[in-house]
């Protein structure tokens, strides 16, 4: 799919870090051996690349067990260094997941998350836009869920905080805001009417792709060396290009492809 929209297929990286990279034991994510080309250095493939990248994760190893979190895994990501953006990457997301020559995934069980604003960061409303227009096009009224986060009625996307939707590898580096695409994994259960958080903890949504829009670097901030609490201080600076760098777990894609509610 991704080469016919001018990608270059590149390998995964291997597990272990190269030794110039001493941020992590581990490669986490399909970005981490990517961060110099988000960072603005040219890539043999060109701008726009695809993998499947192979990872493993411990930061959040105390949510194993549930039905979607899993500590080595593979990542298919799309990436775009510097070339296209928003647009681009949601109208293909929705594509590749629900065109019938590709995943052919039910588009009335698709949801969307995106960012709200936060750390002086605005509302990403150019998502919700996208978003909007593309669920349109798929027949679908999208309205945006309120503060109450509740999914009722037409609600099809869900503006969350920065824990939530608000992407980087570890402290500093690069990062943006993100939108993530939720499926419904109990469609028999009837029309919703619960909170997001609610749904995904009782399993009935789960997050099979998360598209973030790396324009920021985090930073050490150079302005206040330590807050009051002692703590550093950082600040976000935007970066001289707009990236694209998007994660689809395989584990979760072949679990809502083959009707299951876990990826276990």
């Amino acid at each position: 799919f991704f080469k016919s929209k001018g990608h270059t297929i590149i390998p995964s990286a291997s597990l272990i870090p190269k030794e110039t990279d001493p941020s992590a034991l581990f490669t986490t994510a399909g970005m981490h051996p990517l961060v110099p080309y988000l960072l603005g250095e040219d890539h043999p493939g060109g701008k726009r690349v695809a993998n499947v990248q192979k990872c493993i994760r411990t930061a959040d190893i105390d949510e194993v067990g549930d039905n979607r979190h899993l500590t080595f895994f593979e990542m298919m990501g799309n990436w775009s260094f510097g070339d296209y953006f928003k647009k681009e990457a949601i109208e293909w997301s929705f594509e590749f997941l629900t065109d019938k020559k590709w995943l052919g995934l039910d588009p009335k069980r698709i949801y969307a998350t995106v960012f709200k604003g936060e750390n002086g960061i605005p509302r990403d409303d150019d998502s919700i836009k996208i978003w909007k227009e593309t669920f349109n096009k798929a027949g679908m009224k999208a309205n945006v869920a309120g503060e109450d986060e509740m999914i009722k009625n037409n609600t099809r996307i869900i503006p969350l905080n920065a824990e939530n939707n608000f992407w980087i590898a570890s402290t500093t580096g690069p990062c943006g805001p993100d939108t993530e695409m939720f499926y419904d994994t109990r469609p028999k259960e009837g029309e919703m009417n619960d909170t997001f958080m609610n749904l995904v903890k009782s399993g009935r949504l789960i997050e099979i792709w998360n598209n973030v829009f790396m324009e920021y670097e985090k930073i050490k901030s150079e302005k206040l060396k330590v807050k009051s609490d002692g703590l550093p201080d950082y600040e976000y600076i935007k970066l001289k290009q707009q990236n694209v760098d998007t994660g689809m777990g395989v584990e979760r894609t072949l679990a809502v492809l083959n009707g299951k509610e876990t990826v276990f």
